[in-house]
């Protein structure tokens, strides 16, 4: 009964991490990036207030909790 839980609860994190994933923009700078000139601007400031930075954190978290899922689902075959 915990397995089949555990195993629908994985797929779901599994799907979450796909789409989130997928909303995700590029992580190309462009021609910009070629100078070398680090600016901090309002963006780069506040990034993580934002929808990308909302995004990678619930990737990380998705992440993390997806290698949890995978390491019990693992033991618990043994």
């Amino acid at each position: 009964m915990l397995k089949t839980a555990l195993m629908i609860v994985f797929i779901l994190v599994s799907i979450a991490l796909t789409v989130i994933i997928l909303f995700q923009e590029g992580k190309s700078a462009g021609l910009g990036s070629l100078s070398g000139s680090n600016t901090e601007t309002y963006w780069s400031k506040n990034k993580g207030r934002s929808r990308e930075g909302v995004l990678i954190r619930a990737t990380t978290v998705l992440v993390v909790l997806f290698f949890v899922l995978a390491a019990v689902l693992c033991i618990g075959s043994l």
